[in-house]
């Protein structure tokens, strides 16, 4: 056990220079400054020293919403409800088309729970052929409630 530990430690010691890459800050004409550890994206940069610290920082978050360009198109207020009702009534088919995929996935899963083959004495083999069946009744209970959510978020 113990010649194991020291070669792993001596790996480990091997590999941290290979761990270790230079770190470039490049400057583009707009005064924009980030920084990359790829040579072929530094040409023209400047090699930051081994001694400087280098941390990562979010980009910072844009103002307040710019209004749209008066050249961007617009939608009507009649077409924009149109097209409201029509995604409503979509997601309402959606809606009763999965309604009806979980009562036949539902009656399904009953009728197997009811059959009980010879070659499933062990409770787990009767487990593992069920478990299709309940995974199914899972799916279509998340995308109905998928659906309900998207419907009471519509306007």
């Amino acid at each position: 056990m113990r010649p194991m530990r020291i070669l792993l430690l001596i790996l480990a010691f091997c590999a941290s220079p290979l761990a270790h890459a230079q770190v470039y800050k490049c400057v583009d004409a707009n005064g924009k400054t980030t920084y990359t550890n790829d040579r072929t994206l530094a040409r023209g940069c400047q090699p930051l020293g081994s001694d400087q610290s280098v941390s990562s920082v979010p980009a910072p978050r844009p103002s307040a919403a710019q209004p749209s360009p008066s050249s961007f198109p617009r939608v009507t207020q009649d077409s924009q409800r149109a097209r409201d009702d029509t995604r409503r009534q979509v997601l309402e088919q959606e809606l009763a088309t999965e309604e009806a995929a979980l009562t036949e996935a539902r009656k399904a899963l009953e009728e197997q729970e009811s059959i009980r083959l010879g070659g499933e004495r062990n409770y787990q083999k009767m487990i593992e052929r069920l478990q299709p069946f309940k995974d199914k009744v899972e799916l279509h209970q998340r995308n109905l409630e998928a659906l309900r959510r998207e419907l009471s978020s519509l306007r």
